[in-house]
């Protein structure tokens, strides 16, 4: 009976050249399909995100402190300002390095597909990038060390961040882990989701807009165009995440149950109160022209766009508060993020400049 099996899964899987078919390929749970072998490509949109991703390199090496340190060692900045600078700092430092180390040792291990692993290797580069950035404006500003990568440890605000992203990784570092049932698929999507969802895509966002806004102000310039290509990557690993989750869902549509969907719900209704006390945290009383409220009108607002990209109804119906960040984090422009900067995906050394 076995051999008889086998004999039809082949039939199914391979063509008559005697390679595997397109369609034979799976997002996970695909142990027949040889992981290595990347054509032909079925997840078009795969590779669309990692050909993206490698025109977008850059280094920060490449992007000049001069006049960061001018204005980081002179009067300019309130000490309102620093905190903010300094906060976003030590939560981004730690943040990189929880969605690099779930990246590696997480999803990779368990999405079969390799044009979505061909993708996953270029994020975990831009991970590695991106704490890379944080490392080197702390060594150019001259910062305390030990204060910014400590803070997921002494700022509650950061630590409540952290601690509920790792709670959403535990059972899939588990060795006994796998996705070969329908509990171990929902696990699954829900570290998915709390990944590129919440973290990539809620969590980082309140922290863009604070130090973007410093950049609009032409502060910190050397900074925020950092986090300029920091945001212009991460918005690429959340449409990859989107489309990844919402292709899972497709295959497995009977794990996208009513209870699992008010989960989901639920979930990012405690990621979405959660960003707001960080934001609180990091500017009490307001700065920049930026408060809690609108902050909380923010937050609820991608956290619908973000609701509604996997098929859920928005929950808050809040406006965006701040319309000049619209070029900036809409994700249907992936190719017009700065409202006078970059246009196109390029390497960073022929990025062209308005």
């Amino acid at each position: 009976m076995v051999a008889t099996e086998d004999k039809v899964l082949k039939e199914v899987l391979v063509g008559e050249d005697g390679r595997f078919e397109a369609n034979a390929k799976r997002l996970i749970n695909c142990s027949q399909v040889d992981v290595n072998q990347l054509m032909p490509i079925k997840y078009q949109w795969a590779w669309e995100h990692y050909i993206n991703g490698s025109a977008n390199h850059w280094m920060p090496t490449e992007v000049p402190m001069t006049k960061d340190i001018e204005t980081w060692r002179s009067n300019t900045l309130t000490d309102a300002e620093r905190q903010v600078i300094m906060r976003n700092l030590g939560f981004f430092s730690t943040a990189e390095s929880l969605v690099g180390n779930n990246l590696v040792l997480g999803i990779f291990k368990f999405v079969t597909n390799p044009e979505c692993r061909q993708y996953l290797l270029r994020q975990a580069l831009e991970e590695a990038v991106h704490t890379h950035t944080f490392l080197y404006i702390v060594d150019s500003l001259a910062l305390d060390e030990r204060e910014i990568f400590n803070m997921y440890r002494e700022i509650p605000s950061i630590a409540k961040k952290d601690s509920f992203e790792m709670e959403l990784t535990a059972e899939v570092l588990d060795g006994n882990f796998d996705t070969n049932s329908f509990e171990g698929i929902q696990i699954f999507l829900k570290n998915l989701i709390g990944y590129y969802v919440i973290m990539e895509g809620i969590f980082f966002y309140t922290g863009f807009v604070m130090m973007l806004s410093f950049h609009r102000r032409n502060l910190m310039t050397g900074v925020g165009e950092q986090f300029q290509y920091i945001l212009r990557d991460e918005s690429i690993h959340l449409n990859f995440g989107l489309d990844l989750i919402n292709g899972i869902k497709s295959e497995n549509p009977d794990v996208w149950t009513d209870d699992f969907k008010e989960y989901i719900v639920n979930l990012i209704r405690n990621a979405v109160e959660l960003e707001l006390n960080y934001a609180e945290d990091v500017m009490p009383r307001g700065i920049l022209g930026l408060n809690s409220d609108l902050f909380r009108d923010y937050v609820q607002h991608i956290a619908d766009r973000r609701l509604e990209r996997i098929g859920l109804g928005a929950v808050y119906g809040s406006n965006n508060p701040f319309p000049w960040m619209s070029e900036t984090i809409d994700l249907a422009k992936e190719k017009n993020f700065f409202e006078t900067r970059v246009t196109e995906y390029q390497a960073a050394s022929t990025l062209s400049w308005d």
